[in-house]
C-alpha cells in the first residue's frame, strides 16, 4: 500500500506508517497538476493545511481509500466529492489545540504591548519607550467566537490573566460554557462588549465573512480582533475599511483569504497597528508530532487508518 505525504510531517508519524509496512511517498507538489499526478496510484494521502484536495484531484485518484488531515480543519478537502467515491476523510482533533491557543496569546500580547514594532526599533539602535506605550489585558473583556477545544483553552488562559471572558457559539450549551467559566452571549452582544475579539471557528458556508462591515460597526471603538482560525471568516475588505476609518484600533492575523497574501496585501498598510504571521498557529514540533493527543486516541486513529487501507 502506498501513502503520499504531501505536506511536511513529523518523522515520528512517518515511522509509524513504515512500521506498518506502507510504502511512503514523501513529496510536496509545487502545483495542483503535480498533485494530480502523484495521487493517481496511492491508496492514501496525508495532508496538512497546504495541500488542497479538490474534486479534480479526487477524480484523478484511481486507488485512493483514505484522506488523512494531520490537523483539525477540513476546508481544504472536498469532503462531498470524497464521500461520493467512498473515500474516508479523517482528521486529528486536538493535535494542534495547544499550539494554536498559545499562538493566539502570542498575537494578543504582541498587539497589546507593541512588541512587533518595538523589536525592529531597538535593533536599529533606537530607544523610543514612549512611542510603544501598551495596554494591559488585565480587567479587559475577551470575546471568543467559537468555543471548541481551542476556544476553551484560550479562555482558560484569559481567566488566569484576570480577564472577563464572554463567548459566542451556537453549538455549545450553557453548561459547557459555564464549566469553562465563559459567559455565553449572542454574537451582537459579544461584539459590543469585547475589548479583544478572537475567532476560533471552522470555515464553513455559515462562517464565511462572519465578521464584515455590520459586525465591525457594532464593535467598541478601540477594539482589537485576532484570527488564528481560517482566512475568510473575517472579510478582509471590511477589516481594511474598519482600520482605515479607525472603527477598531488593531488586528492580528495568522490566516488569510489567499495564502500567501503577497507583498501588495492591502492590510499591510496598517503594519504599525497590526501583527501578521504566516499561518504559524499549528507550527510547533509538539503539534507536528501530535504529542497532545492521548496515547489511546493516537493508537485508535492509527489502527482505524490501517484497517481502512488493508
Amino acid at each position: 500500500m502506498r501513502v503520499l505525504i504531501s505536506d511536511k510531517l513529523a518523522q515520528e508519524g512517518i515511522e509509524v506508517l513504515q512500521k506498518e509496512g506502507f510504502e511512503i511517498i514523501n513529496e510536496q507538489p509545487s502545483s495542483q497538476e503535480e498533485l494530480c499526478e502523484l495521487i493517481k496510484d496511492v491508496e492514501a494521502i496525508i495532508i496538512r493545511s497546504g495541500t488542497k484536495v479538490t474534486a479534480e484531484v479526487i477524480s484523478r485518484a484511481q486507488k485512493l481509500k483514505v484522506i488523512g488531515r494531520a490537523g483539525v480543519g477540513l476546508d481544504n478537502v472536498d469532503v462531498e466529492a470524497a464521500s461520493r467515491r467512498g473515500i474516508i476523510v479523517m482528521n486529528a482533533p486536538g493535535g494542534n489545540t495547544i499550539a494554536t491557543c498559545e499562538h493566539t496569546w502570542a498575537m494578543i500580547l504582541a498587539l497589546k504591548r507593541n512588541i512587533a514594532r518595538a523589536h525592529p526599533s531597538i535593533t536599529c539602535g533606537e530607544w523610543k519607550r514612549s512611542q510603544f506605550m501598551g495596554k494591559e489585558v488585565y480587567g479587559k473583556v475577551l470575546g471568543i467566537i467559537g468555543l471548541g477545544r481551542i476556544g476553551r483553552e484560550v479562555a482558560k488562559r484569559a481567566i488566569a490573566f484576570g480577564m472577563k471572558v464572554i463567548g459566542y457559539d451556537p453549538y455549545i450549551t450553557e453548561e459547557v460554557a459555564a464549566k469553562a467559566e465563559v459567559k455565553l452571549v449572542s454574537l451582537e452582544e459579544l461584539l459590543r462588549e469585547a475589548d479583544i475579539i478572537t475567532v476560533h471557528t471552522p470555515l464553513t458556508n455559515d462562517t464565511r465573512y462572519l465578521i464584515s462591515d455590520r459586525e465591525f460597526s457594532l464593535m467598541k471603538k478601540g477594539a482589537k480582533i485576532i484570527n488564528c482560525a481560517r482566512g475568510g471568516i473575517i472579510d478582509e475588505r471590511a477589516l481594511y475599511r474598519a482600520l482605515k476609518e479607525e472603527k477598531i484600533s488593531g488586528a492580528a492575523l495568522d490566516v488569510y483569504e489567499n495564502e500567501p497574501p503577497g507583498g501588495d496585501f492591502p492590510l499591510f498598510e496598517f503594519k504599525d497597528r497590526c501583527v501578521f504571521t504566516p499561518h504559524l498557529g499549528a507550527s510547533t514540533k509538539e503539534a507536528l508530532s501530535l504529542i497532545h493527543i492521548s496515547e489511546p486516541t493516537r493508537l485508535g486513529m492509527i489502527s482505524y487508518a490501517v484497517f481502512c487501507l488493508k
